[in-house]
C-alpha cells in the first residue's frame, strides 16, 4: 500500500541542515497496523505518509501511485479520498459543532445528506456523543475533543488510518477502548499507523518501527 524510498526530511539550522528523517526506507502492506515509536521523528513520519509535509526528498508510493510526481494539489485529493488522521491537539474546527465536525469528511465526497446524517448519527452513537452533537468543540473537555477527532478520522472508512498519540488526552477507561476500536477496524480491512509513546498501546500493532536520530533502528 505505501512504499518509501530513501525518504529524507530536514530543516535549515544555523546555516546547515538538520536531519528528522534520514533515508527512510518502509514497505506497508493493506491491511497492516505498524506502531511507530522512538525520541524524535515520529510525527513528521506520519505527516510525510500523510501528505501535510511536502518538503521532503525521495520516492514514496500510494497503491502505486508515485506521490513524489505529482503537482501540489493532487496529494490532498489522495489525502481527502483515502486517509484518515488523528492528531495530537486535535485540529477540530472551532465554528462547527459535534455533527457538523463530523460532516467535513464526508461532505468531500458524492454522499447524499441523508446518507450523511445517518452517518454522522451512527458515529455520534458509536462514541457515546449523542447529547454533545450540538456543542461546540470550546464546550467540551479535551477528552471528548480527541474523541471527536478519532470519530471524525475514521467517520469515512479510510483505507489509511495515521493516529498521532490518539490516547494522549484520554482518562484510562477511554484510553483502553480507542486501541480496541483500531484493532476492530484493522480487522476489517483499514491500514492502521499509530505514533505512541504507550507500550499498552503499541501491543495493539503488528510491528514495531523504531526510529533513532532520523533512521530506522
Amino acid at each position: 500500500m505505501i512504499s518509501l524510498r530513501n525518504v529524507e526530511r530536514s530543516f535549515p539550522v544555523g546555516g546547515r541542515r538538520s536531519y528528522v528523517l534520514r533515508r527512510i526506507t518502509l514497505d506497508i502492506a493493506a491491511r497492516d497496523f505498524e506502531t511507530v515509536m522512538g525520541p524524535s521523528g515520529k510525527s513528521t513520519l506520519l505527516f510525510l505518509i500523510g501528505m501535510l509535509d511536502v518538503a521532503w526528498t525521495g520516492e514514496c508510493f500510494l497503491n502505486d501511485e508515485a506521490v513524489h510526481k505529482l503537482d501540489r494539489k493532487k496529494p490532498m485529493a489522495l489525502h481527502k479520498e483515502q486517509i484518515g488522521l488523528v492528531f495530537q491537539q486535535y485540529h477540530l474546527l472551532d465554528d462547527l459543532t459535534v455533527a457538523e465536525n463530523l460532516d467535513v469528511p464526508l461532505s468531500y465526497r458524492d454522499i447524499r445528506k441523508s446518507e450523511r446524517q445517518a452517518m454522522v448519527g451512527d458515529t455520534l452513537d458509536r462514541f457515546g456523543m449523542v447529547a454533545k452533537k450540538d456543542l461546540y468543540p470550546s464546550q467540551l473537555s479535551g477528552g471528548h475533543q480527541q474523541l471527536v477527532g478519532i470519530a471524525r478520522a475514521i467517520i469515512h472508512k479510510p483505507k489509511l488510518l495515521l493516529a498521532d498519540e490518539p490516547t494522549g488526552n484520554l482518562h484510562s477507561a477511554q484510553g483502553r477502548e480507542i486501541p480496541e476500536l483500531f484493532r476492530k477496524l484493522n480487522s476489517e480491512g483499514t491500514t492502521i499507523i499509530q505514533v505512541t509513546q504507550s507500550e499498552f498501546n503499541a501491543t495493539y500493532g503488528k510491528r514495531m518501527i523504531n526510529l533513532r536520530d532520523g533512521w530506522i533502528e
